[in-house]
């Protein structure tokens, strides 16, 4: 890549992207956002590419102001020279490009599944020759190709390409592209500038006019080259440009005015047509121009006067003559000219431009425009562009004179935004809207927009976020009887963040609504809210048997609807104590929403699984989830800093002062139910270093305020405190509901903590409860209540002066907090094996030498058997850098096969990666 010589090839900016060019080559993909003045960006960027080496192949994508809201307009564009490769993606993957781009119907995909699509074409594409992206005016892509394309540079690893884009300096670019190497352009050094100038001037300038001309234009390369083209050196001298260094904008926009100034009545309105269209689309503008009466040899003359340059497309000399010339235009002209645009949109059946011309051209209200303009809503909202549907709901809103149906189509556009994961957008549709003006069905809809805008946004309102849900299914119920029914699963989701902070429900309220909309009509839903409203509001024992039907009748639902519904099965398998229950219906859960591409319902089980696997599981793999959902973050651009869990720092060795502060955090924007899982493994981490009272005094609030099916996983943990702090008589009726629960329930996992407990007050029989309890737990994927169970017996044994015995069940118990990650419960198994004159023993390591997270994930998951575009799949990771991160493993490790991989690690399943 040589720019334009050695005027322009040391500059700064091109060596960044010489180093971009030549990681692509070696297989290190990359990308970089380069932001500046109009020109400066798109200079930079066609010097970069246009002098591409020639094994690079080059692929532009630019942005249309008039196709900001069409759905995927620019990655179909760059799609187009890579459709050889779209049949060696995954299915999935093809489907969600085919409906992205509209070649196919089918469920609208989520943008970053679009964006894991693109992601694999380019990998796929790398394969045959590096590829160069070069993506301009970057502030006028679509919201759904600016956000997939995102998604794309954000996870360049081990490809052999790289992303490149210009863009002017706005704020929501950098916001949406976060995580892209920013790169601020001022234009030319001084001494490039100067160059430059003066190799495109046919005689000498003076240096001192040409350090003031190269200051006025702030090293605008296309500025200086324009400028010694009109003018001479003699002019240049003489003109204001030399007098002071001011903004470019202003001088080069008169500038190029002046040149349109000069031309034809007829090449200045043929202009004016092509800076309103903005897409380049010769034939609609050509049409256009012909209803309005222009010559056909317009463009033809105004290209001869360097204005624009005509090919397949329109292209402007420079953005600031299409901006000098729609500018100056007057306001009834411009109108005029979108209309024609209108027409000849059209004609040629492009109905999203012809509404968006429409909508330019229109003054004050029409409802026949905004009736096109939600038409064109909608078909948005068919290929996955919902946020492209928001957008231009609020046009179309804007543009209704009924304000009722205005609010109405309001409301509906923040229902797009806010599945879009847009939610501060979708929050400030909702505040423009008078409710006394919607009917009862958009209130309910917009009350439940208000509900989960709470809840993405950690919002304090998240308090009576399910009493918000309840009055919505309500206003619901007399219009659509699925959607009511489906709000009333929300309402008791919803409630689970709040916990016991929950405001304007109380839990018989919530139980008998839920039973009411389980008789609305038949079905899943209804199956569903019959087993929750049981949880809610029947003896336990009665209960247990429409739970079990509910949990049913989720593992039966097709992937599709587990979006909507498997969520909620983690209410009714931690109440049952089903283990497996509750794994499986998570797992099967996130591979829906990764299948699916919707990320958002991916970040949310991922959460509920950290939480899950706490209890019925290990705290390796709950650390898993949460590093799974930071990962996911960074990939969709959000905060992956933000992303913490204080149960998992409590039980992963976190100091207590920081548990502490994030679960007070938590509890302070009403998030009751992080709060209380924070202290409460703290509670259990006590118990691991021997602080009973400690423990009791944390557990001692919960369970004398018991929340639903959270409160009975920690009855175990209130007996242990409670018996090791001298209060046996506080933990027995705790040991009897522990029991009565195993008994209803059937559930090996409640039966094992129930044995253990009863040991724990029941000393003379001690032995047959730990066995009892050992038996049931063993074959259970319960590790870390199993391991308590060794742990306990074995220090019981050891009391017992039957050290032999005991170094077995202490060492199972090692064994398996070091296998679980749990270091509190860890080192106390250790000391207490130390204690039966056991050599001491060194912390197992748990991993390789020196791997990342992202490395161990991806070579555990190989271990369990995963293939390369599996594991691709689950950590939305292209093969490349699947086959890239393991090489690196093999080398750290030593080994030289994936076979090897499974004695140097524990071999884990998708669950483990999230």
């Amino acid at each position: 890549m040589g720019g334009e010589g050695p005027i322009l090839g040391r500059d700064p900016e091109l060596q960044q992207v010489h180093r971009l060019v030549a990681n692509a080559r070696n297989g290190r993909g990359g990308a970089l956002l380069l932001v500046g003045e109009p020109g400066i960006g798109k200079t930079t960027l066609l010097r970069a590419t246009t002098a591409a080496p020639a094994d690079f192949r080059v692929l532009r994508a630019d942005g249309h102001e008039a196709e900001s809201t069409i759905p995927y307009a620019a990655l179909h564009r760059l799609m187009i020279p890579l459709r050889e490769h779209v049949a060696t993606l995954p299915e999935r993957h093809q489907q969600a490009l085919r409906v992205a781009t509209g070649s196919a119907v089918g469920p609208p995909p989520d943008r970053f599944l679009v964006g894991l699509g693109i992601l694999g074409l380019l990998a796929a594409a790398g394969e045959v020759a590096p590829v160069a992206c070069a993506v301009d005016d970057t502030h006028f892509l679509d919201s759904e190709s600016l956000d997939a394309l995102a998604f794309v540079a954000r996870r360049l690893e081990a490809e052999s390409a790289v992303l490149v884009f210009a863009s002017r300096d706005v704020a929501e670019v950098e916001q949406r592209m976060a995580g892209v190497p920013v790169l601020r352009l001022t234009g030319l050094s001084h001494d490039a500038a100067v160059r430059l100038l003066a190799s495109r001037l046919p005689e000498p300038i003076d240096p001192a006019v040409a350090t003031q001309i190269a200051a006025a234009t702030g090293g605008n390369p296309l500025a200086l080259t324009d400028l010694a083209v009109e003018l001479n050196a003699t002019r240049l001298a003489e003109s204001s440009f030399a007098d002071e260094p001011v903004p470019v904008g202003h001088h080069l926009e008169a500038h190029y005015l002046r040149r349109v100034r000069l031309l034809s009545e007829d090449q200045q309105h043929w202009l004016l047509v092509a800076a309103a269209d903005s897409t380049g689309n010769l034939d609609m503008i050509r049409s256009a121009a012909g209803s309005l009466d222009i010559a056909p040899t317009a463009g033809d003359e105004a290209e001869a006067a360097g204005l624009v340059e005509l090919d397949l497309t329109v292209r402007f000399r420079h953005p600031l003559v299409r901006a000098a010339v729609y500018g100056a235009a007057h306001g009834a002209d411009r109108r005029r000219v979108h209309a024609a645009l209108a027409g000849a949109a059209s004609g040629l059946g492009a109905a999203e431009l012809e509404a968006w011309h429409s909508a330019k051209a229109t003054v004050g209200t029409d409802a026949a425009v905004a009736d096109r303009l939600e038409s064109v809503a909608d078909l948005a909202g068919l290929r996955g562009g919902f946020v492209s549907r928001a957008s231009v709901l609020v046009q179309a809103a804007a543009l209704t004179p009924d304000r009722a149906l205005g609010y109405a189509r309001l409301v509906a556009a923040a229902e797009a935004a806010l599945a879009a994961g847009v939610a501060q957008f979708a929050k400030g549709m909702l505040d423009e809207v008078d409710e006394d003006l919607l009917d009862p069905l958009a209130r309910g809809r917009m009350a439940a927009v208000r509900a989960s805008v709470a809840m993405f946004t950690a919002d304090p309102a998240l308090r009576h976020a399910s009493a918000d849900l309840l009055v919505a299914a309500e206003a619901m119920s007399a219009y659509d009887l699925t959607a009511a029914q489906d709000t009333l699963i929300q309402a008791l989701y919803f409630l689970l963040p709040a916990e016991r902070l929950a405001t304007g429900v109380s839990i018989s309220e919530l139980g008998k609504r839920l039973q009411e909309g389980a008789e609305l009509q038949d079905g899943v839903a209804a199956t569903i809210l019959r087993g929750l409203a049981a949880h809610l509001t029947m003896p336990y024992a009665e209960a247990v048997p429409l739970m079990r039907k509910a949990v049913g009748a989720i593992a039966a639902l097709a992937d599709e609807q587990l979006l909507t519904y498997g969520a909620i099965s983690l209410v009714l398998t931690s109440a049952l104590w089903d283990a497996h229950g509750m794994r499986a219906g998570l797992e099967r859960t996130a591979e829906a929403a990764r299948d699916l591409g919707s990320l958002r319902v991916l970040d949310m089980v991922l959460w509920s699984m950290s939480l899950s696997e706490l209890r019925a599981g290990t705290p390796r793999r709950a650390a898993q989830c949460v590093e799974q959902v930071r990962d996911l973050r960074r990939a969709i651009g959000y905060q992956s800093e933000h992303v913490v869990n204080p149960a998992v720092l409590a039980w992963t060795g976190a100091p207590r002062e920081q548990v502490e502060l994030f679960a007070e955090q938590a509890r302070t924007i009403g998030m009751g139910g992080v709060h209380a899982s924070g202290i409460t493994a703290l509670a259990v981490r006590d118990l691991a270093e021997g602080a009973y009272e400690g423990a009791f005094e944390r557990l001692r609030p919960f369970v004398d305020d018991p929340f639903l099916q959270v409160t009975p996983l920690e009855y175990a943990d209130f007996v242990e405190a409670a018996v090791r702090s001298g209060r046996p008589e506080e933990a027995l009726p705790f040991v009897d509901r522990l029991e009565r629960l195993a008994a209803a329930n059937g559930s090996p996992w409640n039966a094992g903590v129930a044995a253990r407990s009863r040991a724990l007050v029941d000393d003379g029989a001690a032995e047959e409860h730990f066995t009892r309890s050992l038996a049931a737990l063993e074959p259970t994927e319960v590790d870390v209540e199993l391991a308590r169970t060794h742990l306990l017996y074995g220090e019981w044994l050891r009391r017992a002066r039957r050290r032999r015995q005991a170094r077995d069940h202490l060492r199972r118990a090692t064994d398996l907090f070091e296998r679980s990650e749990a270091p509190a419960f860890a080192e106390r198994a250790r000391h207490e094996l130390e204690a039966t004159g056991e050599a001491p023993r060194e912390p197992g390591a748990g991993q390789g030498p020196g791997l990342t997270t992202q490395e161990l994930t991806v070579a555990r998951l190989a271990a369990s058997g995963s293939t390369n575009a599996e594991i691709g799949a689950t950590m939305f990771l292209s093969v490349n850098t699947v086959d890239y991160h393991l090489r690196k493993v093999f080398q750290k490790l030593g080994i030289s096969s994936r076979r090897q991989l499974s004695d140097r690690l524990a071999p884990v399943t998708a669950e483990d990666a999230g």
